[in-house]
This record gives C-alpha cells, sequence and structure tokens, in this order.
C-alpha cells in the first residue's frame, strides 16, 4: 500500500486533513494499534487516520534532514531517503545565488528539498518531475513553506523542458528502478545520461547531483567533482559545471554547523614511508574524491603503503577531515601473535577496522577470543604489500 496518494494529500491539505495530522503527532510513535483506535476515536476514517499517522511519522524520520521543517512537509519512504539533506541543499543554493544565478531549472526535484533551498536564496525555480504524486508532494512542500511564489512545479518529463530559459540547470537523475533498487550504471539513469551529460553543452552553469560512486572519467570538461559528507557519511557527489567550478576536485564535510573544504586536482601522489606514531582514518568524502595526497600534505604526513589510504605522521595535528589514532603497536599479521598480546594486555572490547584486508572483523573477533577488562583499537590494513595489524588507542 501506498504511503499516501493524489487523493489522500489533497484531503490532507483541507482543514480535516489538518486536524488529522495534528492528532498523528499527538498519538504516534506509541503501539499502532492504540495510535489507530485514538484516531477513530476522534473521529477520523480509517483512510484519513492510516495516511495522517503516516505522515506523523515519515516527518518524524524526516527531522534528521529537515530540522524544523519536516514538521509541515509531506513525504513518502522512498522520497524521503532520496530528498537532498537540508545543510546539504542550502550550501548548494548558497553557492550558486553567490554566482549570480536567478532562475533555475530543477530536473527531477523529487520533494523540492533543492528547490526550497533555492528559492529561500532568492532564486525563482522551475522545478519538475515525472511522478505525479512525488510533483504534487513538491507543489505541497513549497506552498507549506510560503515558497509558492518563487517555486513552479509541474508533472513533466525532465526531457522536455526548454532549460534554455534559465540562468542554471540542476538536475538530480533518478538511480532507483521499480523492483530493481539502486542503479548503479549512469547509462540506467533517467532521465538517460546522455541527456544529463548534455546539460553543460546547453546550459553552461549547470550542478549535476550523482551517487558518490560516480566514475570521475565521466566529469565533464572543465568541471568540478565535490564529493560530500555529513557526519561522517558520504551522501553525494555534485559535478559543478562551466563558471561554477572553482576546484578540480573538492571534498566537503558538513558536520552540525560547520563546513570544512579540502581541494586539489586529484592525482596528486602522496609520499610513502614507515608506519608513524599517529594514524589518520580518513573522512569518504576525502578518499573519493581523490583527495588523500593533498590531505596528507595538510598534516605533513605520509602513507605506510600506495594503494591504501591510511596517513601517518609522528606529530598529533588536529584535523577535521579524519579521525586520528595513536600506534601502540605494529606487527605482521598473526592469529596466534595477536591473540596473546591482546590476552596480555587484558583486551576484553576491541574496535576493528580495517582497509585493504579481506578479514571480516565479526569472525576476527570471536577467533580472538577476548577477555579482559581493557580496551583497544585494531586497524587491519597492508604496509609496503604486507598484511599488518596496527594496535591503537580508541580516542
Amino acid at each position: 500500500m501506498p504511503d499516501v496518494t493524489p487523493e489522500l494529500l489533497q484531503r490532507l491539505r483541507t482543514p480535516e486533513g489538518s486536524k488529522a495530522l495534528a492528532v498523528a503527532a499527538e498519538v504516534t510513535g506509541g503501539e499502532p494499534l492504540a495510535a489507530a483506535s485514538a484516531m477513530r476515536a476522534r473521529g477520523f476514517g480509517a483512510e484519513l487516520a492510516a495516511a495522517a499517522l503516516t505522515q506523523a511519522s515519515l516527518r518524524g524520520r524526516a527531522a534528521g534532514k529537515f530540522g524544523a521543517d519536516a514538521a509541515a512537509m509531506f513525504f513518502t519512504r522512498a522520497g524521503l531517503e532520496q530528498a537532498t539533506r537540508a545543510a546539504v541543499a542550502d550550501r548548494r543554493a548558497a553557492r550558486l545565488a553567490a554566482a549570480g544565478v536567478e532562475t533555475l531549472a530543477d530536473l527531477g526535484c523529487g520533494l523540492g528539498s533543492d528547490a526550497l533551498a533555492a528559492a529561500r536564496h532568492g532564486i525563482s525555480v522551475y522545478a519538475v518531475d515525472a511522478d505525479p504524486l512525488t510533483a504534487a508532494l513538491a507543489a505541497a512542500n513549497a506552498e507549506a513553506a510560503g515558497l509558492s511564489g518563487r517555486i513552479t512545479v509541474e508533472c513533466a518529463d525532465a526531457t522536455t523542458v526548454e532549460v534554455e530559459r534559465y540562468g542554471a540547470v540542476f538536475a538530480d537523475p533518478a538511480r532507483r528502478q521499480a523492483g530493481r533498487g539502486r542503479v548503479f550504471d549512469p547509462k540506467a539513469y533517467s532521465p538517460p545520461w546522455d541527456f544529463i551529460a548534455g546539460l553543460p553543452v546547453r546550459v553552461p552553469r549547470t550542478v549535476l547531483k550523482l551517487a558518490p560512486g560516480i566514475d570521475h572519467g565521466l566529469l565533464p570538461p572543465g568541471a568540478e567533482g565535490e564529493w560530500v559528507s555529513v557526519g561522517g557519511d558520504l551522501v553525494e557527489a555534485a559535478f559543478w559545471c562551466g563558471p561554477l567550478a572553482s576546484a578540480e576536485r573538492r571534498a566537503t564535510l558538513i558536520s552540525g554547523s560547520e563546513v570544512s573544504g579540502l581541494t586539489g586536482s586529484g592525482l596528486e601522489r602522496a609520499p610513502v614511508g614507515p608506519v608513524g606514531a599517529w594514524i589518520y582514518d580518513l573522512d569518504p568524502a576525502v578518499i573519493r574524491s581523490h583527495l588523500v595526497a593533498e590531505f596528507a600534505a595538510s598534516v605533513g604526513g605520509w602513507l605506510a603503503d600506495p594503494e591504501i589510504a591510511y596517513v601517518y605522521t609522528d606529530e598529533p595535528v588536529d584535523t577535521p577531515f579524519a579521525r586520528r589514532l595513536g600506534v601502540t603497536d605494529v606487527l605482521p599479521f598473526s592469529l596466534k601473535r595477536l591473540r596473546a598480546l591482546l590476552r596480555e594486555r587484558g583486551v576484553g572490547v576491541l574496535e576493528i577496522r580495517k582497509r585493504g584486508s579481506a578479514l571480516v572483523p565479526d569472525q576476527l573477533r570471536k577467533d580472538l577470543k577476548l577477555s579482559g577488562p581493557n580496551t583497544a583499537g585494531l586497524l587491519l590494513t597492508r604496509v609496503d604489500g604486507a598484511p599488518t595489524a596496527l594496535l591503537t588507542t580508541t580516542a
């Protein structure tokens, strides 16, 4: 059963629907049957009650992406999962506004997260989505935010939009197919990749929102590839085209109100040396943007293996781009030797991380037969090509 239908969405936007949503917000979060009974006791029919309870539940889940705005928005489960986080959309909109963009075509607008952010930065947005329900939800969200005057939403095929009429284009192609889940091949995107890749030729100021695993080789000539993480989770890649590009590669880290950026060519190679006293576990945006060498230079560090993205230093350096751990022991990987060392140290709790190792942490933890009051960290990696175990601090 769908989360909501166009007909139910219309009912939810009536005075009766608003009352149902208010009551659902009060009773949701507990036992579902009790919540449904409470809705019926207030006089709401089963269909409207179920739709209101679903929206209340989704609004609660959406607070992490949209903050306080979620309480007035309309969602579907799939739409919420794919929607741009408000912090990412706001930063993108601010960058577009700073570049002088006044009008924007939003192709594949989804629930409208990017359109809302752009409108809040003074940009007039023409937003389209090929799915009638999704377009209706985006329009409802624009109205709920008081931004209908700056956002026009239509149900339309993105390939039919006269994009040349707008100062800039933002495209977020669908990367899921019904019954197949996520799509990893850009050729299977909707709209198709040939259309998406041709947008910068038609409108130089184009931004493409893509999956983080997108091939660097698909970057249009002269475009900037940006990889974004929020709270340590890699959430998207964005290709900034034409005059919007300001670097070759960029890693952007968002943590609360803090934003950190690292730029470079993505082609540099970091120096290689021995394991240092400190190891840096890099944010995934740094790794995916191919800026490991640039990060190493920023802390005066090096790699212990040219193919493994762990950076080492002899002195601790504070950085927002990695988690820093102290290295206490370095040993060629041997289950017997590692077990004996951990038993000697009284380690009963072990935080295991890995890069460049085929070992399965959960199985290794069982094989180590840990016991004792102490905690430690274990990094499974390679040093100069050899499987290596690094014991570390856990701070």
